[in-house]
C-alpha cells in the first residue's frame, strides 16, 4: 500500500501520455503547444511495467491523460493493456473530445471505464474563444454517441472563468436537467505566468457551490478512489454537479493520487512544477522491485499541502 507520512493513501494514479495538445485553451495554452525539445514519451511496454508497479502497491484507478491523449495512435493499446494488469479496476481518461465521436466504440472496446470531457461553455462561439475551436458540435455528438454505447460514468470538466462562462452556469444546469452526466466546476488556478489572466477571470467556486446547496443540491459521499471534486445531485436533474477547488484550505486532506508525466516523471503533487524522474526502473521487468520500493520511499517527503491557498503557484497539469 503507497502511503504518506500524514497517513494519506493512495488508490489513483494520474498517467500521461503525452504534453502534446491540439487546442488553445485561454487558461492553459493560449499561444498553442511549444515544444523547445525533442520528447520521447513513455512507451507501452514503460507504462506496463509502470502501472503494474503501482497496482501491487495498491493502486487501482489509473486515469490516462495529456497534453491530449488521443492524439496517440496507440491509445486503444495503451486502454488495453492497463486495463489488464491485475489489481487495476478503474481505466479513466480526460480528452478535449476532438475525435470523440468517431473513437469512442474503439475506447470502450479497449476497456475503458470512465472518460472524463472538457467542455468550457455550451455556446459554439464562446467554446472557440475559450479553445481555439470549431469542433464544439462534434463533441457534443460525440457525448449523445458514448452514453448510447453505455458509458454511464461520464464527467464534463469546466473551468470557471468572469469573462466566458461565468453568464453561462444557468445554461449548463438546464442541460443537466436531462443530461446523466457530472458537470465538474474547475476554480480557475494560477500558474507561474498567467496572473494578469488569473486576476482577471478567477472565480470563488465555494460561493457557486453555496448557491447550489441554497438550490436543495445534496453532496454525494466520495468513494476511496474518486477525483477531487465535492459532487452533488438534485432529484430534479438527470445529472449531478461537482466542484474541484484547490484554494480551499482542506484541500489536500483527502488526497489520494500520484501523477507521472509522458516523459516518466513522478509527480508527489498534481500541481508541482518538478516531478522526479523513475523511468530508469522501467527498462525491463527485473528492476519492479526497486521501483516499488522507490515509490515508498518517495512518498514519505510527500508535502502536507500543495499551499495554493498561501499564494504559492502551482503547474497547469493536464486532465
Amino acid at each position: 500500500m503507497l502511503v504518506d507520512s500524514q497517513h494519506r493513501q493512495f488508490h489513483y494514479l494520474r498517467l500521461s501520455i503525452t504534453d502534446v495538445c491540439n487546442f488553445k485553451c485561454n487558461y492553459c495554452l493560449p499561444d498553442g503547444y511549444q515544444c523547445d525539445s525533442d520528447r520521447q514519451f513513455l512507451t507501452l511496454p514503460e507504462i506496463e511495467r509502470l502501472v503494474t508497479a503501482f497496482a501491487e502497491l495498491g493502486v487501482s484507478k489509473i486515469r490516462i491523460t495529456g497534453g491530449e491523449p488521443a492524439l496517440r495512435k496507440d491509445l486503444p493499446d495503451i486502454i488495453a493493456a492497463v486495463k489488464a494488469v491485475p489489481g487495476i479496476d478503474k481505466v479513466a481518461l480526460t480528452s478535449n473530445g476532438f475525435n470523440l465521436e468517431k473513437n469512442i466504440g474503439t475506447w470502450l472496446e479497449a476497456g475503458l471505464d470512465a472518460l472524463n470531457i472538457s467542455i468550457d461553455s455550451l455556446n459554439p462561439e464562446s467554446f472557440r474563444l475559450i479553445t481555439g475551436s470549431q469542433q464544439h458540435q462534434s463533441i457534443l455528438a460525440g457525448l449523445d454517441k458514448a452514453l448510447s454505447l453505455g458509458l454511464d460514468k461520464l464527467k464534463v470538466n469546466t473551468v470557471l472563468m468572469r469573462e466566458y462562462n461565468l453568464s453561462q452556469l444557468d445554461s449548463f444546469l438546464n442541460w443537466l436537467k436531462q443530461m446523466p452526466v457530472s458537470l465538474r466546476l474547475i476554480e480557475l488556478m494560477q500558474t507561474g505566468d498567467n496572473q494578469e489572466f488569473f486576476e482577471q477571470q478567477h472565480v470563488s467556486g465555494e460561493t457557486i457551490k453555496q448557491q447550489i446547496e441554497q438550490q436543495g443540491w445534496l453532496p454525494i459521499v466520495r468513494l476511496k478512489d474518486a477525483g477531487p471534486a465535492q459532487e452533488y445531485c438534485h432529484p430534479d436533474y438527470a445529472g449531478k454537479i461537482g466542484f474541484i477547488l484547490p484554494y480551499a484550505n482542506d484541500f489536500c486532506t483527502s488526497c489520494n493520487r500520484l501523477r507521472v508525466s509522458a516523459t516518466g516523471n513522478l509527480h508527489k503533487c498534481l500541481f508541482a512544477e518538478q516531478g522526479q524522474s523513475l523511468r530508469h526502473f522501467l527498462q525491463s521487468s527485473e528492476q519492479k522491485e526497486a521501483l516499488k520500493v522507490w515509490l515508498q520511499q518517495q512518498l514519505q517527503t510527500k508535502a502536507v499541502s500543495h499551499f495554493l491557498h498561501d499564494k504559492q503557484v502551482g503547474a497547469m497539469l493536464g486532465g
